[in-house]
């Protein structure tokens, strides 16, 4: 019973947010603050969950400018979880298919995140550059999941290079964000669903000798964050466990 109450209250408070953003984003569309903002509200959804997020930003983040943030993607619970980690001039990539979701979808386009065709390849080579001239002209972050979908338990996936690629030709760098593990551990029916860590890692920077060493670089920033991953979930199970 507890499932079903708390489901009718996250679609109903889903809605109602998706609803006042796509106003406001109305008076200034495609603001590069929009994400933002909506995230903001998105993320206090996760106390209906009794879901505590704790979120972990370094020093060497603060100020940092343009960069292509880079975070696991579980499940569908991101969407409240990772809203919680959306900074400022921040923009997501997503597939272009979300904007034929009602309400929800509008409010993505509304707000300035980029849309990409992932069946089409040679639209998605396009996207790369796309993006990489939205962070250069308009000073913009970039939100980009590198496993490209979700896995659901699978442990971190393998990663698709074109958060790298975009990193490169934009010449900024790359920032792992890493969740601790809530494939599992969430249930509606429970009041106290303990706590999801997420923590930015510091930043990476791919200089031009990169391109030729690509997938070295890729399969370093994997290990790098499967590392952090699992001792997030270790220490976010622990706490539940007091």
């Amino acid at each position: 019973m507890l499932a079903v109450i708390r489901i009718i209250l996250m679609t109903l408070a889903l809605f109602i947010i998706c609803i006042i953003s796509i106003l406001y984003c109305l008076l200034r569309p495609f603001h590069r603050n929009n994400v933002y903002h909506t995230a903001t509200f998105i993320g206090k959804i996760t106390k209906l969950i009794g879901l505590e997020v704790e979120l972990r930003v370094p020093a060497s983040i603060k100020d940092i400018g343009p960069v292509v943030w880079m975070a696991n993607h579980q499940n569908s619970y991101d969407l409240i979880t990772h809203a919680n980690a959306v900074l400022p001039g921040t923009v997501s990539v997503g597939k272009k298919s979300l904007k034929w979701i009602p309400i929800f979808g509008q409010m993505y386009w509304l707000t300035g995140n980029i849309l990409i065709d992932r069946k089409n390849t040679n639209k998605a080579i396009n996207t790369i550059e796309l993006t990489a001239d939205k962070i250069k002209k308009d000073k913009l972050s970039v939100w980009m999941f590198p496993e490209g979908t979700r896995s659901r338990g699978r442990g971190l996936l393998p990663f698709k290079t074109g958060a790298f690629r975009t990193a490169i030709q934009a010449d900024v760098p790359v920032v792992p964000i890493c969740a601790s593990n809530q494939e599992g551990t969430i249930n509606l029916n429970r009041w106290d669903n303990g706590k999801i860590i997420i923590e930015f890692l510091d930043p990476i920077h791919l200089d031009d000798t990169s391109r030729d060493s690509l997938r070295s670089k890729v399969n370093d920033v994997h290990e790098l964050m499967s590392t952090k991953i699992e001792q997030l979930s270790i220490e976010a199970a622990a706490y539940h466990n007091k």
